[in-house]
């Protein structure tokens, strides 16, 4: 038996287990996690922590959910896997369940983010190929810069970041990037090629939560119907109440559920839908679409072995009851607005924090130094100490999103903590 088998680790062994055996592709905040509940985790030696990263918003329901673990562990006990060589019980249940959830005729079910962007390209493009005429050679899907659609050859084949791209070719053609926030250069794009849509997320998590202009999603909507060319929504991070509405096209639209409210709601031809979809308890994740775009598919054409497992659905559809049942993007909307105030006014204090940008429970403060520096990084490690976990991104730029079951009280002890680690950087 391995030594690291049954015995008790420390954090330091843990952390020396993982840099000796695993590949070294991400850098974590040096803490080792043993379990979970709601808004807090613990190390290994004990300490409690306030989560503010969510497992980068798949874990909106807070950590181990009861209902969530109980749907999982119900499901896993009957049946876990059949494939899709056979019909199950649980999946067509959930499919009924989400579609109507979201408002679209059918849903293409896969299992990570990457996964289901790819499949949504592939449904772009089929769509564009049979039902508009386009020709392979000279179609192009558009994307923004700064992106983050995943890690996959194609999607960072059209990634402006050097880390995810560099050294990874020969990437794959037939996207155009197109500034973010930018309705004019978009309109250009439109003209200027044979488009089959539009990639793009509501609010730039990855990027640092750049939140663009409020008319620039309904607009780009707006303009991709214009020219024939499809809305493709990423809201795998965004969704699913982590913005305030159920989803980050919504608006300033208040909703839980699907709603027709068009004043508020952008609706994407394609929404792309994973992290808290499972509440962070499972890999899920979806494609939904109304039937002329998704019936280009045909059986033998897409399929993933995982997806539209009995373990998936049982646990999507408690993870959007959860959403409901608690009024999560309520909570998330209320809380969203005291926490950017309360850091407004942090701003007034010192002069460290440039600025705060977001909506809901996802927000960002940017750092007052450059990229290359380690000030975010240092301060995220003295959030730590102050038990509060919290990741750096883009060099200067610290990502803020909480589990959506925080309560406010909770919330202004986080601020206590961003605040008296901040001051204590001063110069």
């Amino acid at each position: 038996m391995s030594e690291a088998v049954g015995t008790k680790m420390n954090s330091e062994q843990a952390m020396a287990l993982e840099n000796k055996h695993g590949a070294h592709n991400y850098h974590p905040l040096p803490v080792v996690l043993d379990r979970g509940e709601g808004v807090f985790m613990w190390d290994l030696e004990g300490k409690k922590y306030y989560d503010f990263l969510s497992a980068y918003s798949a874990v909106n329901q807070g950590h181990c959910h009861p209902r969530i673990v109980n749907a999982m562990s119900a499901q896993a006990g009957k049946l876990c896997l059949t494939s899709r060589a056979f019909y199950n019980s649980a999946l067509g249940p959930y499919e009924k369940y989400v579609t109507e959830y979201f408002g679209f005729d059918k849903v293409l079910p896969m299992n990570s983010g990457a996964e289901a962007v790819e499949t949504a390209l592939k449904i772009c493009r089929k769509w564009a190929y049979e039902k508009q005429g386009m020709k392979a050679e000279d179609t192009v899907i558009l994307v923004a810069d700064q992106n983050f659609h995943g890690r996959t050859t194609t999607i960072i084949s059209f990634s402006t970041d050097p880390d995810s791209r560099d050294n990874f070719g020969p990437y794959t053609p037939g996207f155009v990037v197109v500034p973010y926030d930018d309705l004019n250069a978009l309109e250009t794009a439109l003209k200027t090629y044979n488009v089959a849509g539009f990639l793009v997320e509501p609010i730039q998590g990855e990027a640092g939560v750049k939140t663009p202009d409020a008319n620039y999603i309904p607009q780009a909507a707006a303009l991709c119907r214009k020219h024939g060319a499809l809305f493709i929504a990423d809201e795998i991070q965004t969704g699913i109440a982590r913005t305030g509405s159920l989803l980050a096209v919504c608006g300033n639209c208040n909703c839980e559920r699907h709603c027709e409210r068009q004043e508020t709601y952008t609706r994407p031809d394609i929404l792309i839908l994973g992290k808290a979809l499972s509440g962070g308890c499972y890999p899920v994740s979806a494609v939904l679409a109304d039937d002329d775009i998704m019936m280009v598919i045909k059986p033998g054409e897409h399929g993933s072995t995982f997806g539209g497992n009995p373990i998936a659905g049982e646990v999507a559809i408690a993870a959007l009851d959860v959403v409901k049942d608690e009024k999560l993007a309520q909570n998330a909307r209320h809380l969203g607005n005291i926490f950017r105030a309360e850091m407004q006014k942090l701003i007034q204090e010192t002069d460290l924090i440039q600025l705060v940008r977001g909506k809901g429970l996802l927000n960002a403060i940017v750092i007052n130094d450059t990229p290359d520096s380690s000030t975010a990084w240092d301060i995220c490690i003295a959030l730590k100490d102050n038990g509060l976990l919290a990741k750096p991104t883009h060099g200067n730029i610290i990502r803020f999103a909480p589990p959506l079951v925080m309560t406010e009280e909770q919330l202004m002890e986080c601020v206590s903590i961003i605040r008296e680690t901040i001051l204590s950087f001063r110069k």
